[in-house]
């Protein structure tokens, strides 16, 4: 006899608290085998893909992680070195680039800038403080990443955690699946499967694009001959995951920059302007559609919500299972949503009859 609905509820509720201490609990601990699990999710697919051509779990896995391995080094060696450089640059030239600002406003909004006005003290008080803190500040943020996510974890653990659950992914799924309680296992493969196509369509389909728009950006903003071009397209490329947040964060971030580089050369500036145009057309016209797909349902205030929540409540742990989890939600909530309509409590009396 299956238990009752309220006990099965108060079950399932203390062990969703539970999941949610102990991962406040363990906070950054658990960091290595967070990123372990999502690479080894993200590149399933790759290894079913090359067992299905006939090689063996073992020989996929191993032929991933060389290419893994070589493209790690690849990018270590040519990219990584320019990327710290060029945002450590960006910091220092902050000050210079606020004085040009400051002049620009100056020059042509001088009654904005009175002795006795308001914005000129803020602004004084603004530019002192990046000439003091900005180099600083940055690498504080360094040296809190480099604590967090150190060379042990970023070489060794991930590296051996993705591994053996990219080879063992099938059997955990399988072992999973017999725990599952017999009377609501249909259900719960359903809602697995819903939760397991929305992250497959978001995050492996926005990953791509946000790779495919983080080198777009880059190599078009280094050729037009815009500096810090290689952070600027890393940045927005980065942020593409939010819709429309990529592209004014890395626009105006681009296009601040061309003022300043190239006043007077509009060409230059529009340039600019006109790779971040062009960037959202082919987002929103090419890339998205055929990589991601209009059925994810994770809008755009959800994910910012969710971000700020787990980020706040579980730190950088919390950002990385932030999406996931914000496509489990919206899935479980359909799902409910869906009982709900189907049920007397919103049918009525008066509603029709289940057939």
């Amino acid at each position: 006899m299956a238990l009752p609905g309220a006990t099965q509820l108060k079950y399932w509720t203390i062990t969703t608290v539970v999941f949610l201490v102990i991962l406040w609990a363990l906070g950054n601990v658990i960091l290595p085998f967070v990123l372990g699990m999502a690479i080894a999710y993200f590149l399933d697919p790759v290894a079913d893909r090359l067992e299905n051509m006939g090689l063996s779990r073992a020989i996929a896995v191993t032929i991933i992680t060389l290419v893994a391995v070589f493209v790690f080094v690849l990018m270590a060696l040519l990219v990584i070195p320019s990327l710290v450089n060029q945002a450590i640059n960006l910091v220092q030239v902050a000050p210079q680039v606020f004085d040009e600002l400051h002049k620009f406003m100056t020059e042509r909004f001088p009654q904005l800038f009175d002795e006795s006005s308001t914005i000129r003290q803020s602004l004084a008080t603004l530019g002192e403080t990046i000439r003091s803190k900005g180099v600083q500040f940055f690498e504080a943020i360094l040296a809190s990443v480099g604590s967090l996510i150190n060379v042990v974890v970023l070489i060794v653990i991930v590296p051996v955690v993705a591994f053996y659950l990219l080879y063992d992914w099938d059997r955990m799924v399988a072992e999973i699946d017999q725990l599952l309680p017999r009377d609501h296992a249909p259900t719960i493969r359903q809602l697995a499967h819903d939760i397991d196509k929305t992250l497959a369509s978001f995050i492996r389909g926005m990953g791509t694009v946000c790779l495919i728009l983080g080198t777009y950006y880059a190599i078009a903003l280094m050729l037009v001959g815009l500096q810090f071009g290689l952070i600027v397209g890393a940045i927005a490329g980065l942020v593409t995951f939010i819709p429309y947040l990529g592209a004014i964060i890395g626009g105006a971030l681009a296009i601040g920059l061309a003022f300043f580089q190239f006043w007077g050369d509009w060409v230059s500036i529009g340039l600019v302007a006109g790779i971040f145009m062009l960037g959202q057309v082919m987002e929103g016209n090419v890339l998205t559609p055929k990589l991601v797909g209009s059925s994810v349902g994770l809008h755009p205030v959800w994910l910012i919500f969710a971000l700020s929540v787990f980020g706040a409540l579980f730190g950088f742990v919390g950002m990385l299972v932030a999406v996931p989890l914000a496509a489990a939600i919206g899935v479980l909530a359909r799902f409910v949503i869906s009982q709900y309509m189907s049920s007397k409590l919103y049918r009525g009396l008066s509603g029709p009859e289940d057939s």
